[in-house]
């Protein structure tokens, strides 16, 4: 007999979980080169983040932000009980589910404003481009403050804003990153702890009842 399942996820989420996900990895493997699909991947990023944001006040009761956002406490009981396969099955997003969709959205909004500051700094391009001023290379290089340390002739000149947003946007980054690697983990744990497959209900829409 086949089991019974019934709908969790709306085609918003669902499509715009693994869209996100394509687009970060074209992101983070392009590193700029070229600059149009590093670009684009960034604004299709950030256009989802907005739309997502929105979507979790609005949405249906599973998109919803107040459908899981727990307090530590629970986050951490579900994180000590998942190793041991005890930790409480949810519909929706668990508690550490819920934390990291909080987690990685934080994440890749940095990511994706770090991204437009810098294309705004060096290039003087992309919608900051008239809030955060574009970057003279060789201007900032040759007006740059000089640190001076005594006993030697060390010379360290400043940075440009370019350097630092670019400094930001790899933090960012590399972040994401890591908090992708950890959310494959806690997904591949909890199918295994409440036996259904995650990742296939993230596609179908659909979870056992």
């Amino acid at each position: 007999m086949q089991e019974a399942t019934v709908k969790v996820w709306d085609p918003l989420v669902r499509i715009g979980h693994w869209g996100l996900a394509l687009a970060f990895l074209v992101a983070y493997l392009s590193e700029g080169e070229p600059e149009w699909l590093h670009s684009f991947a960034g604004y299709t990023i950030a256009a989802y983040l907005a739309v997502r944001l929105v979507w979790g006040f609005i949405g249906p009761k599973h998109a919803r932000f107040s459908s899981f956002l727990f307090s530590p406490r629970k986050v951490i009981a579900y994180l000590r009980d998942l190793p041991r396969g005890k930790s409480e099955r949810h519909l929706g997003h668990s508690p550490a589910g819920g934390a990291m969709v909080i987690a990685l959205m934080l994440s890749l909004g940095g990511t994706a404003f770090s991204g437009m500051a810098l294309l705004a700094a060096e290039e003087g391009e992309g919608p900051l481009a008239g809030y955060i001023a574009q970057t003279d290379t060789l201007g900032a290089a040759q007006t740059a403050p000089v640190v001076r340390y005594e006993g030697n002739d060390e010379h360290h000149e400043g940075r440009g804003d370019d350097s630092v947003w670019e400094d930001v946007h790899e933090v960012f980054a590399n972040l994401t990153l890591l908090l992708v690697l950890l959310h494959l983990a806690g997904v591949a744990m909890a199918s295994i702890a409440h036996n259904e497959n995650l990742p296939r209900s993230m596609v179908t829409g659909r979870k056992r009842a």
